[in-house]
């Protein structure tokens, strides 16, 4: 098809593949999608604008189904939706701001954390550290992480809500529908602030996500969540290893 940058189709799989993930285990969509994104090439701030500017739609609509059903413990949203906001901007400010050279190693560490923190989320609890840590800390701390690794916000607010003793119905839907908010205000963060602009690359997000939805849906029902966190992390971690590896040696 004319008029398409050579990005677009292998973003359509990028947006395919992390909504599979996403599907089958509740979260880390964009820790997928930005480890995917970074391989090709680009710039950490890039990839964070790219891929929140298409989580802007999923996580709205999310937010929105989760209200509907009332899946919403106020106190809690509001604790995480203020600080999440700020500290999302922040990390997109700093990202923005700093040389992309610079950081990526930085982004690649991270990306391979949360690799990890994926594996130990499959055989234990989450870190004490997290439990003991008040609600705006945790969103503010979530929301930066979330900005400067272009995903993982899910990954950090979910499991610790629901181990303080949250029901899993409350701790996915306040998280969920705060993260459209943090997700929202790192968006328009990087608007103002990064030369951006390449909406053709979030749509080839969204549609391939789009197309992977009713797929992720029943890979849901059949792949267990410990296997498919397992594997999700191994390549998450194989990606960002793969990437420390290729910087070192420019």
């Amino acid at each position: 098809m004319e008029g398409l940058s050579p990005e677009f189709w292998p973003l359509v799989l990028v947006g395919f593949a992390a909504q599979l993930i996403d599907g089958a285990l509740g979260m880390a969509y964009g820790v997928s999608a930005s480890a995917f994104l970074a391989t090709l090439g680009h710039p950490p701030a890039f990839v964070s604008a790219t891929v929140h500017a298409a989580e802007v739609v999923t996580t709205g609509a999310s937010g929105l189904s989760h209200a509907w059903f009332r899946n919403l413990d106020r106190k809690v949203f509001m604790r995480l939706v203020l600080p999440g906001m700020v500290g999302g901007a922040v990390g997109a400010y700093l990202l923005s701001e700093v040389d992309g050279s610079l950081i990526r190693p930085f982004v690649w560490a991270y990306l391979f954390i949360a690799g990890v923190l994926l594996l130990r989320r499959a055989f234990r609890q989450v870190m004490p550290e997290l439990l003991r840590a008040p609600s705006h800390a945790l969103g503010g701390v979530a929301g930066f992480l979330d900005a400067i690794g272009g995903g993982g916000w899910g990954m950090v607010t979910t499991p610790t809500l629901i181990a303080r003793g949250m029901p899993p119905r409350y701790a996915i839907g306040t998280a969920n529908a705060a993260e459209f908010f943090v997700t929202l205000s790192i968006s328009i963060t990087f608007l103002f602030t990064f030369d951006w602009r390449r909406f053709d690359l979030v749509i080839a997000l969204l549609g391939g996500g789009v197309l992977a939805a009713p797929i992720g849906a029943l890979v849901a029902k059949h792949i267990p969540a410990r296997f498919a966190m397992v594997l999700v992390g191994l390549v998450v971690m194989g990606l960002s290893a793969n990437g420390l590896v290729q910087w070192w040696l420019k």
